[in-house]
């Protein structure tokens, strides 16, 4: 029997976020249709790993200078095991395309996040 749309997007926010949007300000409707279609269909597709799509998700989060979202998906690319360096390369060069200040602010945003998640880990050792 194959996974419903919702247990393969819950799937992917465990992987990604450690957990769902259980406890999210969205309305319900709108919080099904990030875990069905956004987590269920579309980072289900077969052209792009898991690990490139948080990438491109990253990068235009970038671009669009979403610091908010940042956060989330910058955690989640670490959950995914993507290095730091990566991340660091990958707001290099969105800062040529997208404009440097966006990339300023992102560099932010992933020190912030790299330090909160290194303090996490320290905590629960």
């Amino acid at each position: 029997m194959s996974e419903s749309k919702a247990e393969k997007g819950m799937a992917t926010l465990q992987r990604l976020f450690g957990a769902g949007v259980r406890g999210s300000t969205m309305p319900p409707a709108f919080a099904q249709m990030t875990v069905e279609h956004l987590f269920g269909e579309v980072w289900q597709r077969p052209g792009l790993a898991l690990e490139e799509r948080s990438l491109v998700t990253c990068a235009v989060l970038l671009a669009l200078g979403r610091e908010a979202e940042q956060k989330i998906h910058f955690r989640g690319a670490r959950n995914l095991g993507i290095p730091r360096a990566k991340l660091e390369e990958l707001l290099i060069h969105v800062a040529h395309y997208a404009g440097w200040p966006v990339s300023a602010s992102g560099s932010r945003v992933l020190d912030e996040v790299w330090k909160a998640m290194d303090a996490e880990a320290a905590k629960s050792s």
